[in-house]
């Protein structure tokens, strides 16, 4: 893993993982002051714009495609919120196009690939994910059909996982478990976007989708305090549907252990444009509000931190 140092070695800038046929390109960045801020890391898997081009040529529509498969510059929203606040920030360069690291590594669908399933790597039969066309590597998406011109190879699966896959999510637990050894309590705030939700009931669609697992990753706590800053700032918020969180959130949020875990939705035509293609009007706002929340979690998370195992569970019980 490469390592920068920011002046006066008050922060760190840390690349880690390799995209496969990008000449070194690192599948990801981690960053933040040096010690931290806040005990919240930011987190964002789907932004990733780093299209080797062996990768686009095999696509059938490479850049509809990509612009659906991506949480569209949520990246540059989540830099300004951690700037602002000191929170640690991790995003991911791969795109999400060549592996989804919102997946686990054995969600693959099979028939994607010239052999068959393998012995060697995942399962034989696909998870619910994949067969949707939305496994660990993407097959389908609504209104575009199949994404390939033609079948992958194993040897390519396996070179996403070892120089993605794992050590994204190596450095993720890493960092988590850094923030929690220093405050007592860690927060992962997993940044996404949306397309626009339907209209239903009459209701205007949620804005933005809360995601916990149905209350098995975060503290219920922390969960309720999003709400509320939701609410004090009139901006609708849904929990757990349709998003209650993937991968990421199963892997790394143990709120037994301190970690805890938490998936944010953003609605995309609150900060790109009308082609939901380049950052609009309301990226500022979006990005202050975002600094709102995170700063209130933070000291939520660091109150939550000093308390004590006993006290933890009565909070939770109650």
């Amino acid at each position: 893993m490469a390592i920068v140092t920011g002046s006066g070695d008050d922060s760190l800038t840390r690349t880690g993982g390799q995209i496969p046929g990008s000449n070194g390109a690192p599948a990801f960045v981690i960053s933040g002051p040096l010690p931290s801020a806040i005990p919240v890391l930011i987190a964002v898997p789907h932004a990733g714009r780093a299209y080797p081009g062996s990768l686009l040529e095999r696509m059938r529509n490479p850049g509809f495609a990509a612009l659906r498969l991506e949480d569209r510059y949520v990246d540059l929203l989540a830099v300004e919120v951690a700037k602002a606040t000191g929170a640690t920030l991790l995003i991911a360069n791969a795109p999400r196009a060549m592996i989804d690291l919102n997946r686990a590594d054995d969600d693959i669908d099979w028939e994607m690939f010239g052999r068959g399933a393998s012995g060697d790597v995942g399962s034989y039969t696909p998870g619910r994910r994949a067969r949707s066309g939305l496994g660990l590597i993407p097959r389908r998406l609504p209104g575009i059909g199949e994404l390939w011109k033609r079948r992958h190879d194993e040897t390519d699966l396996a070179a996403r996982i070892d120089g993605i896959h794992q050590p994204y999510h190596g450095a993720l637990a890493e960092a988590l478990a850094a923030l929690r050894d220093r405050w007592g309590a860690a927060l992962l705030l997993d940044l996404h976007s949306m397309p626009p939700l339907a209209v239903r009931g009459g209701q205007p669609p949620p804005e933005f989708v809360l995601g916990d697992r149905f209350g098995v990753t975060c503290h219920g706590s922390l969960v309720g305090s999003a709400f509320a800053y939701f609410s004090e700032m009139r901006r609708a918020a849904a929990h757990n549907r349709p998003y209650a969180g993937g991968y990421v959130l199963e892997q790394h949020g143990a709120p037994g252990e301190g970690l805890h875990a938490l998936q944010l939705e953003i609605d995309r035509r609150s900060y790109l444009d009308s082609r939901l293609a380049e950052p609009g009007r309301g990226f500022a706002a979006m990005a202050h509000l975002l600094t709102g929340l995170v700063r209130r979690m933070a000291a939520e998370v660091a109150a939550l931190g000093q308390l004590s195992d006993a006290q933890r569970w009565q909070e939770a019980a109650e």
